[in-house]
């Protein structure tokens, strides 16, 4: 019996003492995950179970990253949002267009000499109405 340690010890909580969100309360677990990014906070929601449990039923987490690509996405997510989509479909919806559509509205695709030289995310799928605001800028530039 070398280390004396069977199932059930003292250890309290439950769970993996690594996981801190088996541990911590779900205010301060969400507290945590409040400081990813977007992109860290969807791999994170597919780690384990507990995970995904916490980061998918808190909508704050993903009002938060919705609201910041609505500074560029504001017809879109204003629209997603009056169709009752949730505030985490809403950002899955619209986040690399929101990413695409800042850089065009840029500039950073103003000198490109030809189609060819437009990295590959760059031609996102976008509706008409973006891709005028998009047309307007370069036409300002």
């Amino acid at each position: 019996m070398a280390g004396g340690r069977g199932g059930g010890g003292g250890g309290g909580g439950g769970g993996d003492p690594a996981d801190f969100v088996a541990v911590l309360p779900p205010e301060v677990s969400s507290r945590i995950f409040s400081d990813l990014d977007v992109e860290s906070l969807c791999q994170a929601a597919v780690t384990c179970k507990g995970w995904h449990r916490v980061i998918e039923s808190n909508e704050r987490l993903w009002r938060h990253h919705c609201l910041s690509v609505r500074a560029v996405c504001q017809r879109e997510i204003d629209c997603d949002r009056g169709h009752g989509y949730s505030w985490k479909i809403t950002l899955l919806r619209n986040y690399w267009k929101s990413k695409v559509k800042q850089e065009w509205l840029s500039g950073k695709y103003s000198n490109i000499p030809s189609q060819n030289s437009l990295p590959e995310k760059s031609m996102y799928p976008m509706d008409v109405d973006t891709w005028g605001e998009i047309l307007e800028a370069e036409l300002e530039r």
